[in-house]
């Protein structure tokens, strides 16, 4: 009998990117092809810094490991503007071509946000139907699976059907990563009443209200974002980056609090040490860096931002996203998902 082999997944790497670059994105990368046997990895930047790291990590001749030269990097403080003129054999730009040119099926980057939103809607465009791409994530959740949260910062100011096509992306993540069935959708608000929020806000609930493709369930407050009660919540780039990097810092500092709690005192020390694996569960349950990886929908391929400041962990997660996002073919669903609903709205 002979086994039938999966399908390769080739997805390009900037390993350049972010605050640490390879020290960082190379040994996630090695833990990736580790453990993804139909994994292969184009590794974007500058070949000899990533091939003396792979000779020294004992995978320089690695056959899912292979070097793109790179003459450029894009920094994290660079405008995008800048970075879209005049950094065009950048990794991160080279990483973006190599999946417009369908020789990879994605692209990760922990690189510049603004540069990568500006290189992704350049190179790769948009999907019919979508003005504007949206940063979206998972956040941990009290319900089963995690909830989905956009826009996290690709696009600032929203108009209410910006915000629609925002709302029918993310029902289709939620269905297609986390197998949901009708997906519960909710616009993150000031308040649950209908009088409450931007006209903006108020117009986009209308425009989902009158969706009968779409499971849309009324207004959330941020403090019912983990409550379980959506699967999805949708929101602007600016509350939404907000309420992301509060919600991180909110996690942090729990950790931190354990922490320094349990090693302030002997019986501290103690019941840390009695209680361990439980605690080891709730840490790793709030703690952000299993929950990096923001997909960039919206566009004719699949990109997933991760964190300037991500650990290997954190980067590693990232690659994770991307290749469930490419098993499961997310671009190409949310087309026909928008095709069916703009068919409905005419």
């Amino acid at each position: 009998m002979h086994l039938v082999q999966p399908t390769q997944i080739h997805i390009a790497l900037d390993m350049m990117g972010g605050d640490h670059g390879p020290l960082i994105t190379l040994p996630a990368a090695i833990q990736a092809v580790q453990e993804i046997p139909n994994l292969l990895l184009t590794l974007c930047g500058d070949a000899a810094v990533l091939q003396r790291e792979l000779s020294q990590a004992g995978c320089g001749n690695h056959p899912r490991l292979r070097i793109q030269p790179c003459s450029q990097q894009v920094s994290m403080c660079e405008k995008p503007s800048s970075a879209l003129r005049n950094k065009r054999d950048s990794s991160m730009r080279v990483a973006l071509e190599l999946v417009e040119q369908g020789q990879a099926s994605a692209c990760v980057s922990a690189g510049n946000t603004g540069a990568l939103i500006a290189m992704a809607h350049f190179v790769l465009k948009m999907l019919s139907g979508v003005e504007r791409p949206a940063l979206i994530s998972t956040l941990p959740s009290t319900a089963a699976q995690p909830v989905y949260m956009l826009d996290l910062g690709a696009t600032v100011n929203c108009d209410a059907d910006t915000l629609f096509q925002f709302a029918v992306m993310g029902s289709v993540m939620a269905e297609e990563v986390e197998g949901l069935q009708a997906p519960r959708l909710a616009l993150l608000n000031m308040g649950e009443e209908e009088i409450k929020g931007t006209d903006q806000i108020k117009q986009a609930a209308v425009l989902l209200s009158e969706c009968d493709e779409l499971n849309y369930i009324g207004f959330i407050e941020g403090n019912d974002i983990f409550s379980g009660k959506a699967d999805v919540i949708i929101c602007d780039g600016f509350v939404g980056n907000v309420a992301l990097k509060t919600c991180e810092g909110v996690a942090k500092l729990i950790i931190n609090q354990i922490r320094a709690t349990l090693l302030s005192s002997l019986v501290g020390r103690i019941v840390g040490k009695v209680a361990q694996p439980w605690l080891k569960s709730m840490v790793k349950g709030v703690n952000p860096d299993q929950y990096n990886g923001a997909s960039l929908i919206g566009l004719r391929g699949i990109v997933v931002k991760s964190h300037g400041n991500a650990s290997k962990e954190a980067f590693l997660s990232a690659i994770r996203q991307a290749v469930r996002e490419v098993e499961r073919q997310v671009p190409a669903k949310i087309k026909d998902r928008l095709e069916q609903v703009l068919i409905g709205k005419a």
